[in-house]
């Protein structure tokens, strides 16, 4: 389980402690240098990384290749990246991978709130959470690759399993930036999963109507 200090020092303040343990814990890992690599619907065995070094390199043997989600918060490890050397440290730091992943899962969790209409109540809010941590794990939600669709802008909801109303479990926050590490850069048809990368591929003209 995830330290409680560790998460309110590092969380995304848009999400409240106890929604952050709960996607952890459905999502998550509580090792900082877990490396989970996915080809299509399989998972690849990959060796255990004993540091943040060995970590690094499986990572940047796999990104392009496959699916690759990384730490606590197994956060999409290309995402927004044109080539492996451009992959940090940090996302297998325990604080910075959980300060990326908790924003990012927030804009994910609004993105599902407002295809749902935002309802409030706690029977809806679990409804949104389950459904925002499928999406999380698959990257997409009704057919829209959630890591790059569009924030859809703060909201407050009943949190699943909370009795307080209107509690806020996504406000407006900053999600890291396509610079910063988002989706796996890709060379793809359009049916191929969104998180697969293709190393040195300009994204720039993505989401451009």
């Amino acid at each position: 389980m995830v330290d409680a200090a560790l998460i309110k020092e590092c969380a995304d303040p848009g999400l409240k402690p106890a929604i952050v343990e709960k996607f952890i814990a459905a999502a998550g890992s509580d090792d900082p240098l877990t490396v989970t690599v996915h080809s299509g619907k399989r998972v690849v065995l990959v060796p255990k990384p004993a540091t943040p070094e060995a970590a690094m390199d499986l990572i940047r043997q796999n990104i392009g290749r496959n699916v690759v989600r990384v730490g606590i918060t197994q956060y999409p490890a290309g995402l927004g990246v044109l080539e492996a050397d451009e992959l940090k440290p940090d996302l297998v730091d325990a604080c910075a991978n959980l300060r990326m992943g908790t924003a990012l899962f927030a804009k994910v969790y609004r993105i599902v709130l407002k295809w749902y209409g935002n309802p409030t109540g706690e029977e809806a809010g679990r409804q949104v959470f389950e459904d925002a941590i499928i999406a999380w794990q698959a990257g997409y939600f009704e057919g829209e690759a959630v890591f790059r669709t569009p924030d859809a802008g703060g909201v407050k909801v009943d949190t699943p399993g909370d009795a307080e109303p209107e509690t806020s479990i996504a406000k407006e926050t900053a999600v890291p930036d396509a610079e910063d590490r988002s989706e796996p850069a890709q060379d793809r048809l359009p049916d191929a999963d969104p998180n697969k990368a293709s190393i040195r591929v300009d994204l720039s003209s993505i989401g451009a109507k």
